[in-house]
């Protein structure tokens, strides 16, 4: 796995290493991230998984026994359990790698381009819902309830 552009950061008093994410991997995180953060849309098994494919992109620094200084890859559920130590760290984690790989959430525009998709969600939704059900009722209304039943 490929890990671009190394950014130090600290998050809670702890220090991590922030990576681009390569183009495909991307593309993919962020397709998926958005809506499977959405509250009672969302598919949390798959917001989980792409929350541990932006994570892979995490390294934490700790120390070995020896007192060196190691980077430690988060590419797992485990090794993200045992370096954030907390899921508020973990969202301030997932926040910073957001920002930092898209250039149009950069320096507090997350919270605008956040704040704007949570204001028109109801609205795409209430769209969305409502031509669906104006073809539920074309088809209703193309049966017709007129005509005799055939006795056999």
């Amino acid at each position: 796995m490929m890990l671009l552009e190394p950014k130090k950061t600290e998050i809670d008093g702890k220090t991590y290493i922030l990576h681009k994410f390569p183009c495909i991997a991307g593309r993919e995180i962020i397709s998926k991230y958005p809506l499977s953060s959405v509250p009672k849309l969302g598919d949390y098994a798959t917001n989980e998984e792409v929350m541990l494919k932006l994570m892979s992109y995490v390294c934490a620094i700790s120390k070995n026994k020896d007192g060196k200084v190691l980077e430690v890859q988060l590419n797992d559920k485990m090794l993200v359990e045992n370096h954030v130590p907390s899921w508020e760290t973990l969202i301030k984690i997932e926040k910073a790698m957001l920002e930092y790989n898209c250039s149009f959430l950069e320096e507090g525009l997350i919270s605008s381009f956040l704040g704007d998709l949570v204001q028109n969600f109801p609205q795409w939704i209430s769209k969305m819902l409502t031509g669906l059900l104006e073809g539920l009722s074309e088809q209703e209304k193309l049966r017709s309830t007129n005509s005799e039943q055939s006795t056999p």
